[in-house]
C-alpha cells in the first residue's frame, strides 16, 4: 500500500466515525429534549433537534471530546413556538434548556 492509500483509508474510516457517532448523539439528543418537554408537560415540535454547533472540548478527566449544541422548538400552548437547546459533550447530556413561559391570560380591562 502506497502512503496516499494508507491516508485515504484513514481519513475515510475517521468520516465513519464522524458520521456515526453523530447519528447516536442526535438520537440520544432528540430523546432527552422529548423527555424533558414531557417532564414540563409542553410539546416538543417537529419531533426533532437542529445542529447548530459542534467543537471539541475536554471533558472531567482531560479526554478530548466533540461537544455538539442542538437547538429545537417547543410549544406551551400549541399555538407558538419557544426555542429549547440541548449541548452533548460526547454522548453525555451536559446542559439542557427548556423554560416554558406561562400563556398569556386574556384579560379585559374594565
Amino acid at each position: 500500500m502506497s502512503w496516499f492509500e494508507i491516508i485515504s483509508v484513514v481519513f475515510l474510516g475517521g468520516l465513519f466515525w464522524l458520521w456515526f457517532d453523530s447519528t447516536r448523539v442526535h438520537e440520544i439528543a432528540v430523546e432527552r429534549a422529548r423527555s424533558q418537554c414531557h417532564v414540563n408537560k409542553v410539546q416538543f415540535l417537529d419531533d426533532t433537534v437542529a445542529l447548530a454547533n459542534i467543537r471539541p472540548a475536554r471533558d472531567e478527566d482531560g479526554r478530548l471530546l466533540l461537544k455538539r449544541t442542538y437547538t429545537f422548538e417547543y410549544s406551551d400552548t400549541g399555538n407558538n413556538r419557544q426555542p429549547g437547546s440541548i449541548i452533548m459533550l460526547g454522548q453525555e447530556v451536559q446542559f439542557l434548556s427548556i423554560s416554558p413561559r406561562l400563556a398569556a391570560a386574556d384579560i379585559t380591562l374594565h
